[in-house]
């Protein structure tokens, strides 16, 4: 019995076919933070934070620079009291005259009004926690919380917060209100329990008072430690915002993640699975680690999503029995030769089996052809074959001939 042979399909279906495969991400305000913008169909945003005293001007200027330099596009930095909210000021000054202006946030938490309102003048963005802004002391012997006790505590925080509201605006800057499922204030734990729906309300009250002042500059955060209530606050959160009209961006993070392997995966687990459903604008991998470690996780999720493409995308098939050569030592000679590219897909495939119909999206191939040669491909287009210990060497020149090579 014979069976058809399918044609394979032209570059204009290929195409067609990833643009539907595509994520559709959720339609969100822009929203400014310096040079730098949330939002609006502008690409996710990596961010970091720094773990220097932010007392240590001359420490903080450096940080802050090695993680812009490497990629990270705005830069938190903690602000516990009023000195460290002025030392935010000399940073800003030295940062511009040493290197160059920076998007800065500024971490504010608990009865943090007079320190957000000086370090305002200093910072693009300011981010408070609502479960610690203003921080109520609770009492052992509570059972309930009434009405008129939880409305009173919802003026006291819309007096603290207003003023801080009214400078932002008037200074076009941003605020994130960053809800931590570990800091829920006392109130919303009575009410709503330990929930996600807990989280989603203290944000939506913070957003309710800004929207009255008419202030729109917002940042929504629902981290927690654990993925599933991370998933589930988010998801609620995007929902409840949509019915209401609210099209805040959402800043995407796995609090507390750990460090090595782990952290990266449970990192990845959140922030990839969201931002796979269109959720999410910004992101921050927080890692137990130096900040540096963060910006390359941060970039490969965004990458292995379609959403940014930074750096070379490597197709490898895993290797088995047919496989004409040694793939791992291959394709690390060919990501040592061509890592410091960008925008290209490379892909090393172990044999023609399923080389070229596996790498048929890839810009360049490196295939397995018969022991001891490779062919290499432009598209899904044979272009030469050559001897196996010449095929790093080849595929260099041939991206150099097509003009998409940069010397390191």
């Amino acid at each position: 019995m014979q069976t058809a042979t399918l044609p394979a399909p032209t570059p204009a279906e290929t195409s067609l076919a990833l643009s539907e495969t595509a994520i559709r991400r959720r339609k969100t305000r822009p929203v400014p933070v310096g040079k730098v913008t949330i939002g609006g169909g502008y690409p996710v945003v990596v961010q970091s934070m720094i773990n220097e005293d932010t007392l240590d001007i001359d420490g903080s200027v450096a940080a802050i620079r090695r993680l812009h330099e490497i990629g990270c596009e705005i830069v938190r930095v903690t602000v516990p009291s009023m000195a460290h909210a002025k030392a935010l000021a000399k940073i800003k000054q030295k940062l511009i005259a040493a290197y160059q202006e920076v998007p800065l946030v500024a971490d504010v938490h608990h009865n943090g009004m007079k320190i957000a309102l000086e370090v305002a003048k200093h910072v693009d963005k300011v981010r408070i926690n609502p479960g610690l802004y203003v921080f109520e002391k609770p009492k052992a012997n509570r059972t309930e919380y009434t009405e008129t006790e939880f409305a009173e505590i919802g003026e006291k925080i819309r007096a603290t917060l207003e003023p801080l509201v009214i400078s932002l605006r008037e200074q076009n800057k941003s605020m994130r209100i960053g809800v931590n499922h570990g800091s829920l204030a006392e109130r919303m734990l009575f009410t709503y329990g330990d929930t996600p729906e807990g989280m989603v309300e203290s944000a939506l009250e913070f957003i309710r008072i800004c929207e009255s002042l008419d202030f729109r500059n917002l940042v929504i955060s629902l981290k927690a430690s654990r993925v599933p209530v991370m998933l589930a606050a988010y998801r609620l959160m995007a929902q409840r915002m949509d019915r209401l009209g609210m099209d805040y961006p959402l800043h995407l993070g796995v609090t507390e993640a750990g460090d090595g392997e782990y952290g990266r995966i449970k990192s990845t687990a959140g922030i990839g699975t969201l931002l796979a459903e269109g959720i999410g604008d910004t992101i921050r991998v927080s890692l137990t680690e130096a900040p540096e470690k963060e910006i390359p996780v941060c970039y490969s999720i965004l990458q292995a999503l379609g959403l940014r493409k930074t750096m070379v995308e490597y197709v490898a098939c895993p290797s088995c029995g047919r496989t004409l050569f040694n793939l791992e030592e291959v394709l690390h000679q060919v990501r040592e030769a061509t890592k410091h590219l960008t925008g290209l897909d490379i892909a090393v495939m172990g044999c023609i089996v399923n080389g070229p119909g596996e790498m048929a999206d890839a810009d360049y191939g490196y295939v397995g052809k018969q022991p001891g040669y490779i062919s290499l491909y432009r598209g899904r287009e044979e272009i030469t074959k050559v001897p196996e210990n010449q095929g790093v060497e080849e595929l260099i020149k041939l991206i150099q001939a097509d003009g998409r090579w940069v010397d390191p």
